[in-house]
């Protein structure tokens, strides 16, 4: 029963059980992604009507002028924060455009 060819077939066997069980979990995180991926386009389209608009430059010159709660959280308004965000984000979609272009 453990002739070579029984032997080749469980070391495949198991080959392929690695990459089944890999590209499962794969599949899921992928999935989970794509949930959430909605929120990501929404999300970007709004920061970057935010920063397009001047809405964005007149709530810094508010917060330079020092007229805002020192408790509000402003991450959104520092200089670079918002402008590398969105470059991040757009790169992840070039990104996911290229991964679809190579099936």
């Amino acid at each position: 029963m453990n002739s070579i060819k029984t032997k080749r077939a469980i070391s495949r066997i198991t080959e392929m059980e690695e990459k089944f069980d890999s590209l499962r979990q794969s599949v899921r995180a992928l999935e989970d992604a794509i949930m959430q991926s909605q929120d990501f386009r929404d999300n970007y389209k709004a920061l970057k009507k935010y920063m397009d608009s001047g809405k964005w430059l007149k709530d810094y010159e508010t917060d330079e002028k020092g007229e805002l709660p020192s408790e509000l959280k402003r991450g959104v308004l520092s200089q670079d924060g918002l402008y590398d965000l969105l470059q991040d984000a757009s790169d992840v979609i070039i990104s996911l455009k290229g991964l679809t272009k190579r099936q």
